[in-house]
């Protein structure tokens, strides 16, 4: 399974061009191994929302629907496991909380997260996909 953070999960409902190809091909050709996504993702693009920071084609709660209906999608809840071990990372790791559970997530399912952002690529305590 592949952890998608919460960007690479809009951008690729979306379609959208922000998405670099290589992840792109790579959701293509691995999506039959699972995609998981962090509930804590559903609360961002809530919050996102509710902050008119991302303006979705529908509302909130159908987007969420039509968006963990896309074939292979594992919706992967918060567990107890996943709450402390995203306050006990090795440091040093910044202090989002969101990126804390997602990173976490990852850790505890020991699979390999898909994300663009800087800091969680730069942390060397995941896995994190490769871009050439």
């Amino acid at each position: 399974m592949i952890l998608l953070d919460t960007h690479i999960w809009v951008w690729w409902v979306h379609g959208d061009g922000n998405l670099p190809t290589e992840y792109s091909d790579l959701l293509q050709q691995r999506q039959n191994e699972g995609l998981g996504i962090s509930i804590i993702s559903c609360w961002e693009i809530a919050k996102l929302v509710e902050h008119q920071r991302l303006i979705l084609p529908c509302p909130i709660k159908e987007w969420l629907t039509q968006a963990l209906a896309y074939p292979n999608i594992q919706l992967l809840n918060l567990t107890p496991q996943i709450a402390v071990e995203s306050t006990q990372l090795p440091q040093p790791f910044h202090r989002d909380p969101a990126d804390q559970l997602i990173v976490a997530t990852s850790r505890i399912y020991g699979c390999s997260l898909m994300t663009l952002d800087g800091k969680i690529r730069s942390y060397s305590n995941v896995s994190v996909l490769p871009l050439n």
